[in-house]
């Protein structure tokens, strides 16, 4: 049969009976067909910033919708390898109005969706306590298990931080992998984290939640590792009487938190030395903390230029930015972007960005950025201040920015104003109250103390610059023996102009 089509064939017949298909490249080629007639040939003359190509490159891998495993025993799953694919939510209401509860489930499915996640269900359940044993009621854990074989969901996740009994038993009962809020949030923080402080600080806080959550598969964890096991991986080290592989596998995390914890010292030594150097010249410095998706980079790149990334997502940015910028009168400040809070920050974030977070207490001003078109920004404000409180900040001075004015509702920013007087209304967007926002801290950065009044020589135009830079002038006359500068300026400064003392100060 093969020969007989073989020697049937014809090359001619059959470019002849494609004659009239429609030529694709024809198509491709047609200078009206497509986007290439607008391309010039000339370069973009707006460069990208930094922030706006790493967002691309973000973007570039994107999750294949409808692709999951089809595994039915949860034991074939390896436990440290998160992978969230169809979620279905799970919470328990404990207090608060049901508006709250449906706001916390809110958020917990904006968080999954940023960890690459569909959400196919969200249920919660009104209970006084969550249940010791499987998180929630047992006779709805069979309603739960359910939904999991309805939807075809291969995930479950729990807004809370779960006890490792509770996952087990609730994963024994819907056969499918059941994560918490914790685990969740740290997943977030691996795929976003940039810098190798930022990496070594989430794998930290990862080893630490994972420490307490170690447990065997079948008992693969649980067989004892004495005697001759250098066969089975054990070897120099791995040998001794009565040792299981769990206890083997907890030495080897407390290992490598050991370890991760000496660089992190080191790499903050090298943040100190910065602070230090700061503060020895006297430079104040503004931190911009607020919950999650505020739009604290977007009010970093609206107030200095920054360019850095900004996304309409949680947890967008983990890497804390500073930039210097000067104000009106020219006097040099710092402006750092901070990491984004949220409810129930787990405690191991709070510990491993410690050093990180220490740039907040440290300020001299924090610019606490509230998103006014959140259905619940009084909450966002306390769960701020709570995590400030936790690393110290909370004697810092504090200015409320209302950010998003230009979709947040008039009564509720009218509700934030009455509530916290000293706030100020912007778009980090529209650009809505930005120079009222610049004003505002430009008044409340720490002034220079000391006065002076000196006659400075024109040889001597660096002390003259940094007058301009650290201190403030009231009057500068240009003499033939020098410049005569009377103002304020802090105590180094202050100490170096003395010298040219011309007038004793009243």
């Amino acid at each position: 049969m093969t020969h007989a089509n073989a020697d049937n064939f014809s090359l001619d017949d059959e470019l002849e009976a494609t004659s009239d298909w429609d030529d694709d490249s024809e198509i491709a080629l047609d200078p009206d067909s497509g986007p290439d007639d607008s391309w010039t040939g000339e370069p973009d003359p707006e460069e990208p910033t930094a922030g706006a190509m790493e967002l691309a490159e973000r973007h570039q891998l994107r999750r294949v919708a409808s692709l999951r495993t089809e595994l039915e025993d949860i034991s074939e799953v390896e436990y440290r390898q998160l992978r969230l694919e169809r979620v279905v939510l799970v919470g328990v209401w404990t207090d608060g109005s049901v508006e709250d509860a449906e706001n916390s489930m809110a958020e917990l499915a904006l968080l999954a969706e940023t960890a690459g996640s569909e959400v196919l269900e969200a249920i919660y359940q009104r209970r006084q306590a969550p249940d010791p044993a499987t998180y929630i009621g047992r006779g709805k854990v069979e309603g739960l298990a359910e939904i999991v074989q309805a939807t075809g969901a291969d995930t479950v996740i729990c807004d809370g931080e779960l006890a490792p009994s509770q996952l087990r038993n609730l994963e024994d009962k819907v056969k499918v992998k059941v994560v918490d809020r914790t685990a969740l949030i740290l997943d977030i923080f691996a795929q976003h984290a940039k810098s190798a402080e930022g990496q070594a600080q989430v794998e930290l806080a990862q080893l630490s939640y994972m420490k307490q959550r170690l447990r065997g598969w079948g008992g693969s964890l649980s067989r004892q590792a004495g005697g001759r096991v250098g066969a089975d991986g054990g070897g120099i080290g791995g040998r001794g009487p009565g040792e299981t592989k769990i206890e083997t596998d907890r030495r080897r995390i407390n290992d490598k938190i050991a370890k991760l914890r000496r660089e992190l010292k080191a790499m903050k030594g090298t943040r100190d030395t910065k602070r230090q150097d700061r503060q020895r010249h006297q430079v104040p410095s503004v931190a911009i903390a607020g919950y999650t998706n505020a739009g604290k980079s977007s009010l970093l790149n609206r107030l200095t230029g920054a360019g850095v990334l900004v996304e309409d997502s949680l947890f967008a940015t983990l890497d804390p930015t500073t930039r210097r910028t000067t104000t009106t009168d020219g006097r040099i400040y710092t402006m750092s972007d901070t990491v984004g809070f949220v409810r129930h920050l787990p405690h191991q974030l709070i510990e491993a960005f410690r050093s990180t977070l220490e740039e907040v207490a440290d300020s001299d001003l924090i610019l606490h950025v509230v998103d006014g078109s959140h259905p619940d920004p009084e909450g966002q404000l306390a769960a701020v201040r709570e995590v400030l409180a936790e690393i110290g900040a909370s004697q810092v001075p504090e200015l409320v920015v209302i950010n998003k004015a230009d979709a947040a509702d008039p009564l509720v920013i009218a509700r934030l104003r009455q509530r916290e007087p000293h706030s100020v209304v912007v778009s980090a967007k529209t650009g809505e109250g930005i120079a009222e926002a610049l004003a505002i801290v430009e008044d409340e950065l720490p002034r220079p103390h000391v006065e002076f009044h000196a006659l400075l020589p024109y040889e001597r135009g660096d002390l003259l610059n940094r007058i301009h830079q650290q201190g403030e002038i009231a009057s500068l006359e240009h003499t033939g023996d020098g410049t005569i500068v009377r103002g304020r300026a802090n105590d180094d400064l202050a100490g170096e102009l003395a010298a040219y003392a011309v007038v004793p100060v009243d």
